[in-house]
């Protein structure tokens, strides 16, 4: 016999054989036992789940010489038939190739046909999706009322095209993406009946790579198999899916879970000089601390139902789960998420990778309120002198630096005016500091002479800048907003009453915590973000984003006049009579 390939050769004859669907199979075993069986099935879902092996099951299970019973027989001939795919009374349409109305004209005048052999004219139509609207109209009428004898099965992967009036003329049957861990158990079955040698592990690639299709797995396989022979090795199995090797995301993990940021990056220098994508390079990573961060708040015996992998992957999952709290993990998970979502926009990823690395292998070190050792929070703030009656209270502020690009940010002492009727307040007093026991501590006299810390600044230009670079989806929304100050740890944003919409993305926990932290790692002290309804006689200052456009003109006027009182700029302006259009700045590679 000629060769077949895996996917056919063992594909289903019975529904008791059929994996994945568990739901699909009941309903259909039971129906036709009962004999309530519809005039039109619609099975959707995606590729290579089982759509077109059910619905001929289901064509032999109604045509069966024993039936229709819910357990056809596989050896009379009608069930032969229909497994060789020459049965006069099953016709199978491709519906991407039969699309017009002529198409749905012959099948509605063949319909009232009596079945040759068997009771059932059974009619799959296959990827129905394609067929045009003039079609499926057409089809309307025939598919509310057929004769007794005839049953439509129609099977799609994109259920959002069918016209609702095909859907209500159906039984829907969603079929599922097959769990990782069922198609371990088929390949290894198919492996043994081949007389395959192949790790576990090598199982555990193979299904992930199937992304939940059996028929994508078994095709792997084979390739695998024509690749290696009857034995095959993992690191072959690697390069031929052009996956990223499970050593190099270990040690990635390894380099977060140590704090160890060159040996980080040196995982990703082996990542580029060996030509893996950066991109699933990142998805690997993020599953991977997903898993971890599964591990961390589940028991051991309980993981196997939430991690599809193997028991030894399990038991390594469980032992690395131990080096950080599960707050750690989440960090670590948004660090590399907003990477990934990142690396589809940047012209550098490699830079974008390396960034996230950085920041994972540092995370521990961040300022965090909820790490702080036990002396520093119950430690009291400097004390101030307490002002006097009618006198203004003077607090420490950074301010943002003016639209001129040479001024940089200047910390110095402002006095807050008192809030207008309906004005919200912008800052607020700090909060009187609890002991480590919780009791509220006295406030500490400062002997004199003694230097007094300094209360920490922040540069909002470059943290604008770095969320321009790293984080393009909040840019937009915090330019519409204003800079109002910093104060006891916490930053302030204002927005105008009409700004609604860039506020309200802003105010996103996740936005917040992604700003929040920015400010910590160039403050180096623990930042709260908040962000507040500006009155109107605030509302009039710029904007972040016109503050932004203002410095560039500015730059742009000084390029300006620095190419006008060039020489031979002057000179070939005045010997042309020409104006000077348009002045731009060439990198240095460029001109050379």
């Amino acid at each position: 016999m000629d060769y077949q390939v895996s996917a056919r050769k063992y594909r289903p004859g019975t529904f008791v054989d059929v994996i994945g669907q568990p739901h699909v199979v009941q309903t259909l075993m039971n129906a036709v036992d009962t004999k309530r069986i519809a005039h039109a099935y619609l099975f959707s879902g995606t590729r290579g789940v089982g759509k077109t092996t059910v619905a001929r099951i289901l064509a032999k299970a109604l045509n069966c010489e024993q039936g229709p019973t819910g357990r056809p027989c596989n050896m009379c001939v009608n069930c032969q038939e229909i497994t060789q795919g020459n049965s006069v009374d099953v016709i199978e349409i491709d519906g991407a190739s039969n699309t017009s109305v002529d198409d749905v004209r012959e099948i509605r005048e063949n319909v009232k046909f009596t079945p040759f052999r068997g009771q059932y004219r059974v009619y799959i139509i296959d990827e129905v999706h394609m067929l045009s609207n003039s079609a499926f109209n057409a089809l309307l009428k025939t598919l509310e009322e057929p004769p007794p004898h005839v049953v439509f099965i129609f099977a799609t992967t994109e259920i959002h095209k069918i016209p609702a009036t095909i859907l209500s003329r159906c039984q829907h049957y969603n079929f599922r993406r097959i769990a990782r861990a069922e198609i371990i158990e088929r390949l290894r079955h198919v492996a043994d009946q081949d007389g395959l040698t192949i790790e576990p592990r090598s199982l555990t690639a193979l299904a992930r790579a199937s992304e939940g299709s059996m028929r994508d797995a078994l095709s792997l396989l084979d390739q695998a198999v024509a690749f290696g022979g009857k034995t095959v090795g993992h690191a072959d199995l690697e390069v031929l899916l052009g996956a990223v090797p499970l050593e190099l995301v270990g040690g990635m993990i390894r380099a977060i879970l140590a704090q160890d940021s060159p040996a980080a990056l040196a995982v990703l220098a082996k990542v580029l000089d060996q030509g893996h994508d950066l991109k699933a390079f990142c998805a690997e990573i993020v599953e991977h601390l997903r898993n971890l961060l599964v591990a961390s708040v589940v028991p051991a015996a309980d993981l196997g139902g939430l991690v599809e992998t193997s028991e030894e992957d399990l038991r390594q999952l469980a032992a690395e789960a131990t080096a950080l709290p599960p707050e750690r993990f989440q960090d670590l998970l948004t660090i590399f998420a907003q990477a990934e979502d990142a690396l589809r926009l940047s012209a550098h990823p490699r830079f974008v990778l390396e960034a996230a690395a950085v920041r994972a292998t540092r995370v521990s070190q961040t300022p965090d309120a909820s790490v702080r050792p036990a002396a520093q929070a119950a430690s009291p703030p400097p004390a101030q002198k307490t002002p006097a009656k009618g006198e203004p209270v003077k607090t420490e502020a950074a301010l943002t630096p003016t639209p001129r690009p040479t001024t940089p940010p200047v910390s110095k002492t402002v006095s807050p005016a008192a809030p207008a009727a309906g004005q919200k307040a912008v800052s607020k007093p700090p909060e009187t500091p609890k002991s480590a026991a919780g009791a509220v501590a006295p406030p500490a006299s400062v002997p004199a002479g003694t230097a007094t810390i300094a209360a920490p600044t922040l540069d909002w230009e470059s943290v604008q800048e770095e969320v321009a670079a790293a984080y393009p989806n909040i840019a937009p929304f915090l330019e519409a907003g204003r800079f109002v100050g910093l104060e006891g740890g916490v930053v302030t944003i204002g927005f105008a009453k009409q700004v609604t919409s860039a506020r309200a993305m802003l105010e996103k926990e996740d936005n917040l915590k992604t700003l929040a932290k920015l400010c910590e790692r160039q403050t180096g002290h623990s930042m709260r973000v908040r962000v507040v309804e500006l009155s109107d006689t605030d509302s009039a200052g710029p904007t972040m984003a016109q503050i932004r456009a203002a410095k560039e003109q500015d730059q742009r006027l000084v390029l300006f006049d620095r190419v006008r009182s060039n020489p031979v700029v002057k000179q070939a302006l005045e010997m042309f009579g020409a104006e000077l259009a348009d002045v731009r700045t060439v990198p240095q590679k460029e001109a050379e």
